[in-house]
């Protein structure tokens, strides 16, 4: 009968979930797994509009009632109703008599001309490519742009400033289209498969944001965009086996640490003769990266940021299209790294620009001189600027989002452009949570959105400076009704004491009826990278959900963010882990977790896991291998096991490069402490992961096996990074990684 007990330890967990969904079905104020994510039962409502840039108020997008279709809708502020603006009617071919399903959309300066996205394809990350329409408002006339195009082939369609053209991307090439001939000429040439013209290689759009790759001129007669050249880049392959009879292979560029970049660099075509005038940008185009390029305030100059191959370097450089002299502005150094931002807005009738720098320990707001290159600093304050938003010209405010007081939250300020009046505009009675702000152009109003990690978003719409209300967007009121009726979680804000006086910011869930008598299991959700911050004050979805859900059923769930991460807590915080990352990461997310344990006796020290998605899965290798003593349970996903594995701008940007931190790469690799493994672990990817790679995590598994220790995987065939591609794939995870938690981290 041994088999027989065997069956049934095998199967209980499994069960025991199921019964406890289904007793849940009937019970509504406990959340479920499907609940969660396959009804989305608890999703957040959100507004989505954007100011307009001519004329007052903003559009929207939103279906009239009774229509089968979407219309573009405006409000101006002061009206009791917004108005339709563009109608379903107009919105539909003639051919199909079916609506266009609106992905984005975008009006000409005059608003005379609209020009449509749809049909939208995901390309790595985000979806890029299409179909694009243009409609003419004043004939009625709505035409498909790309004569014969490929269906969904179209990319970063562009209306030119004075409306008579639109510039897109097709198969790599820079294209051009007359919208009064309908002619369409393509600008640049690819004579291999290895020229990129207009958008950009892997590296650069996951890494440094480069994705729409072109800009048009102010006059409308030249385009600048970017060139990349893969000819020497490595190809990483990607398998799909479950799409067709034999397997597809889908190759693309990806350097790895230490390997061989594209060769990028700019060039500006002219829209009526076609030549092409390549910036002579100083240093070589495989060792550099081209991180921004815009216009000046001019039809004749270009600002080009460019970052050496370390990323300590940002060299600013003014270039004539004219002329060809290329002059440095100046350059932004640091001993780690310099962020790149998009943080730069041209004031003054283009005599000067913002910028943010670190120089002075903290991310402050400066304002540099074109002709000079001089700065002055306008936020000297000992605290960290986290997005500009807007300048508003006319009366020389810079609006900007900052937490001095608190890593986990986010506020308005503004300040002048001479650096006096710094004031928050979020009022002060918002105690608490994130409030994000798009700022119409006069800087007279704002559409405000606030939430914090216990209640939903609520937009409105705001006047400013005063804050006052004028209007109410969305309300989720029926989210948090639902919200309300659940078993409540609590929820705390805290920091933890690892010493060496250092603290660090943490946030733990802990159960319904919680009982400091009793003792509860601890589970840890960490990223713990430079490239994120988990310890917000804000509505986080799904995942979040998730946790809820845990702590329903008996789990407390922390997370602390180290040193080295994200968090608007000053450059030395944020820096800490260069050359470190996977070393001093991991070590004080154990510091805290002990502190954490000591501080409090109703966590039980013998029933504590961790897991992370990506960075955050990496960290929960480094956990459970370096810290076998610590976490008994762990959970990474999409994870990095050995970082020279990984991207050139990503990995090097944070660790160096690899000849000159052979020790730090190992050491921070958790495949190399795979043999410490005591504890119960679960590894899940994607097959179709184009970013942290399939072939990394299999590396691992033939390191874990090399090494006799027991373990679980989950390979997701059609999974890319975001592991949620084909049918049932979200619930199916979490189902399997709350399975994996009742059995090995047991409440």
């Amino acid at each position: 009968m041994r088999w027989l007990s065997f069956l049934i330890a095998l199967l209980f967990p499994i069960l025991l979930t199921q019964a406890e969904d289904e007793a849940s079905a009937s019970h509504p104020s406990a959340l479920t797994l499907d609940l969660i994510f396959k009804e989305n039962a608890y999703k957040s409502e959100s507004f989505s509009a954007r100011w307009r840039t001519k004329g007052p108020g903003y559009t929207f997008l939103k279906s009239p009632e009774g229509a089968d279709g979407t219309a573009i809708w405006k409000y101006l502020p002061g009206e009791a109703e917004p108005t339709i603006m563009v109608r379903v009617e107009e919105l539909t071919p003639t051919a199909t008599e079916k609506p266009l399903a609106l992905d984005g959309y975008a009006f000409s300066d005059d608003e005379s001309l609209l020009l449509i996205y749809t049909n939208s394809k995901r390309v790595w990350r985000r979806h890029t490519r299409g179909d694009y329409w243009i409609l003419d408002r004043g004939s009625g006339e709505l035409r498909q742009l790309g004569g014969n195009a490929p269906e969904a082939s179209l990319m970063f369609a562009k209306i030119s400033p004075n409306g008579q053209h639109v510039a897109y991307v097709m198969e790599r090439n820079l294209y051009v289209e007359d919208l009064a001939s309908h002619e369409i000429t393509c600008l640049t040439e690819t004579p291999t498969d290895h020229i990129i013209n207009g958008t950009s290689d892997w590296v650069y759009e996951e890494e440094l944001g480069v994705r729409d790759g072109f800009r048009w001129s102010p006059n409308s007669e030249s385009i600048a965009f970017w060139q990349f050249d893969e000819s020497d880049v490595r190809h990483y392959t990607l398998v799909d086996h479950v799409s067709g009879l034999y397997p597809r292979l889908k190759t693309f560029g990806y350097p790895k640490v230490g390997q061989v970049n594209a060769s990028c660099r700019i060039g500006v075509v002219s829209v009526n003769h076609r030549n092409t005038f390549w910036v002579p940008i100083p240093g070589d185009p495989r060792n550099h990266y081209l991180a921004r390029m815009d216009w000046t305030d001019n039809d004749e100059e270009l600002l080009i940021q460019q970052l050496n191959r370390a990323q300590n370097e940002n060299r600013l450089y003014l270039a004539n299209i004219i002329s060809g002299e290329v002059r440095r502005l100046f350059t932004e150094r640091d001993d780690c790294w310099v962020d790149v931002h998009d943080d730069l807005i041209w004031v003054d009738d283009g005599k000067a620009f913002t910028w943010i720098s670190e120089r002075n320990g903290w991310r402050q707001l400066f304002l540099v001189s074109k002709e000079s290159g001089e700065q002055t600093c306008l936020t000297p304050g000992a605290f960290d600027i986290i997005r500009v938003l807007m300048v508003d010209r006319a009366n020389q405010w810079v609006y900007f989002i900052a937490s001095p007081d608190n890593p986990a939250e986010r506020y308005l300020y503004r300040v002048d452009l001479e650096g006096n009046g710094l004031e928050r505009l979020t009022p002060r009675n918002q105690t608490r949570g994130s409030h994000a702000y798009a700022i119409s152009p006069d800087g007279e109003f704002a559409i405000w959105t606030a939430s914090t990690f216990d209640d939903p978003p609520v937009t409105r719409l705001v006047r400013l400076p005063k804050h006052k209300v004028v209007k109410e967007l969305e309300t989720n009121n029926e989210l948090r009704e639902k919200i309300d009726a659940l078993d409540p979680v609590s929820s705390e804000f805290f920091y933890v004491d690892i010493g060496a006086s250092h603290s660090l910011h943490a946030r733990c869930l802990k159960p319904p009826g919680f009982d400091a008598t009793k003792s509860y299991p601890l589970l840890v959700y960490v990223y713990g990278e430079p490239a994120g911050q988990v310890v917000t004050d804000r509505w986080s979805g799904r995942t979040h959900l998730w946790h809820w859900m845990l702590a329903q059923q008996g789990y407390v769930i922390l997370s602390v963010d180290n040193r080295g991460t994200a968090a608007p807590r000053g450059r030395a915080f944020r820096k800490a882990s260069y050359r470190k990352l996977g070393i001093l990461p991991p070590e004080e997310q154990a510091q805290a977790v002990r502190a954490v344990l000591k501080e409090r006796p109703y966590l039980d020290p013998e029933r504590v896991g961790v897991w992370g998605w990506s960075g955050g899965g990496s960290m929960s290798l480094n956990a459970i291998f370096k810290y076998p003593d610590l976490y008994q349970t762990a959970i990474a996903v999409a994870s990095v096991p050995n970082q020279r594995y990984y991207d050139t701008i990503y990995q090097e940007r944070y660790m160096g490069l690899p000849g000159d931190n052979v020790d730090g790469y190992r050491d921070g690799s958790p495949i190399h402490f795979a043999h410490q493994l005591e504890g119960d672990l679960l590894i899940v990817h994607g097959a179709a992961d184009d970013n942290c790679h399939y072939q990394t995590f299999e590396k691992l598994v033939d390191q874990l096996i090399q090494h006799d220790k027991p373990f679980t995987m989950m390979t997701y065939p059609r999974g890319t990074h975001a592991i949620k591609e084909g049918k049932n794939t979200t619930r199916h995870l979490y189902g399997l990684m709350t399975r994996f938690l009742h059995q090995h981290l047991p409440r």
